[in-house]
């Protein structure tokens, strides 16, 4: 929370197994919610995001159309 508005981050992701967890240990503490949007991955990117807490949303396939970013709008 920051001057008392609760802050979210949306964290588009595809095969991002392996820089997932630095980047997410670079969020600020003040983040509420931490939402990753999963546009397809074929490594185990969405797994580790729910291991490490993230809400975690999950695309079938690869979009080439930004579907993940359009998603995380949503939310």
């Amino acid at each position: 929370m920051l001057d008392g508005k609760k802050i979210a981050v949306v964290l588009p992701a595809y095969n991002a197994e392996k820089t997932l967890r630095a980047t997410v240990a670079e969020l600020p503490e003040c983040v509420d919610f931490r939402i990753l949007v999963d546009d397809g991955s074929s490594d185990q990117t969405a797994s580790l995001g729910r291991g490490m807490g993230l809400d975690v949303y999950v695309h079938d396939r690869r979009s080439e159309e930004h579907t993940s970013e359009l998603q995380s709008l949503r939310h």
